[in-house]
């Protein structure tokens, strides 16, 4: 009797331990992102949508007026980005923007009080 309650205990072991380690190791191919995810996240974080053409248009008439964040890594700020737009490199997961909350707060001046617009 010992030698089944062993037997049947290393099974469950080996067992737990297969399925842990295929569910940490098995590939996860990322969710593309489509606009009505956008859309919703953008209505969560409370956020104004607009679309390249308007941008342009409140760029064209008073430029300074903007802060353009470009939230795309270094790398990529360097090989093009908008005239005047501050690089604040973020990677696109939920781990990276829970931890960079609080700096992108005081780059926009929450932190102070000061109110921020989001479009």
């Amino acid at each position: 009797m010992k030698d089944i309650k062993k037997e049947l205990l290393t099974l469950i072991a080996i067992t737990a331990t297969i399925g842990v380690l295929w569910i940490t190791n098995r590939p996860v191919i990322p969710k593309e992102a489509i606009w009505d995810d956008v859309v919703t996240e953008a209505e969560m974080g409370g956020y104004k949508l607009i679309n390249t053409n308007k941008l342009w248009e409140h760029y064209r008439k008073d430029p300074d007026s903007l802060l353009v964040v470009d939230t795309r890594q270094e790398w990529e700020y360097r090989t093009g980005h908008i005239k005047g737009a501050v690089n604040f490199p973020m990677e696109p997961t939920w781990l990276s923007r829970w931890q960079k909350k609080g700096d992108l707060a005081t780059l926009l001046g929450a932190d102070k009080g000061q109110p921020v617009v989001f479009y």
